[in-house]
């Protein structure tokens, strides 16, 4: 158990790493920057270009990263720990069954970034598993597993599933309290190895924004334009004027 969990672990590093090189890889600057605050950049005194860029840069993976992680790291340990089937049903991972009984669950990352209608369609996706297996009168337990935190709740108004993260997720998982130290541990030193390739791609895409961010959003002296930045940010965008039909 102990050596497939390695190499499973091993593995989900692999992807996680290829698919952040690829966000690096498929990221506008400018399709960026229309979704950020240039006001508030100039209020927090930014005077240098390379400045702009890294906080995009660190703000975009950070928030695609937990997404990544989740989706090839923790759903994919818990789907092989679980000793359940892939689940059938849209927004749940995970099935386990038995003769009396049937477990619905779902597997996230972060326990701290579901919106009200995320949480309802959660709801939603467990209600539609239930109605599915009604027929078969086994006991429905649906969960919503997070990979970390300390996140501790069942069912209540408006939300049909319980919530537990962190040691107690894995556990219930796995029946061994300490498998959510197992995880790092068997990682070893292998996001080491990944870390000098991914340093490398992200510097290069720093100088790649830098490069096109003074091209297109400087002064000739070199400065932060910052008028034309908010032009580009904020101006209104005139739409084509329907014909009119007389």
């Amino acid at each position: 158990m102990a050596r497939n969990l390695e190499h499973l672990i091993k593995q989900s590093l692999d992807i996680f790493y290829q698919r952040r090189l690829q966000k690096l890889h498929e990221l506008k600057l400018r399709q960026t920057l229309r979704r950020k605050n240039p006001y508030l950049f100039r209020a927090s005194g930014v005077q240098k270009a390379s400045e702009i860029v890294e906080h995009l840069l660190s703000a975009y993976m950070s928030s695609s990263d937990e997404t990544i992680f989740g989706d090839a790291f923790f759903e994919p340990i818990a789907k092989m720990v679980s000793g359940g089937e892939v689940g059938s049903g849209e927004g749940i991972d995970i099935l386990k069954e038995t003769a009396t009984s049937c477990v619905a669950i779902s597997v996230k990352s972060c326990p701290n970034r579901a919106n009200s209608s995320q949480k309802k369609k959660q709801s939603q996706d467990f209600e539609a598993v239930r109605q599915r297996l009604y027929k078969t009168h086994k006991r429905f337990d649906a969960l919503l597993g997070y990979g970390y935190g300390q996140k501790h709740s069942d069912p209540a108004k408006g939300r049909n599933y319980r919530e537990r993260s962190g040691q107690a997720f894995w556990e219930e998982m796995t029946a061994d309290p300490e498998f959510y130290l197992k995880l790092i541990r068997l990682m070893k030193d292998y996001p080491s190895r990944h870390r000098l390739l991914y340093q490398d791609e992200w510097n290069k895409a720093v100088n790649r924004f830098e490069k096109e961010f003074l091209e297109d959003f400087s002064t000739p002296s070199g400065d932060i334009d910052w008028e034309k930045l908010v032009r580009f940010n904020s101006q209104k965008r005139e739409g084509k004027k329907k014909r009119v039909v007389a």
